[in-house]
């Protein structure tokens, strides 16, 4: 199930309205960290299942929450 992962953010260089879905999973393709998420510009599909690389403090949360899992 995709969720909408905020606001609408108003692109003023592009001049569109920017919403983003995403089912908020978090993936390894063997070398990052990812989540998909589908970019909508005024309500148009222009990114399909783009890939947005989880930042380093997101990574090291996740990586301390494996390791206590696996005590």
């Amino acid at each position: 199930m995709l969720t909408q992962t905020g606001n609408t953010i108003l692109r003023g260089d592009l001049g569109v309205e920017e919403t983003i879905e995403s089912d908020n999973i978090v993936r390894w393709d063997g070398e990052r960290l990812y989540v998909e998420q589908d970019v909508y510009h005024n309500g148009q599909l222009v990114h399909r299942k783009y890939r947005r690389t989880v930042t380093e403090p997101v990574a090291r949360v996740l990586w301390t929450i494996i390791n206590r899992a696996k005590q």
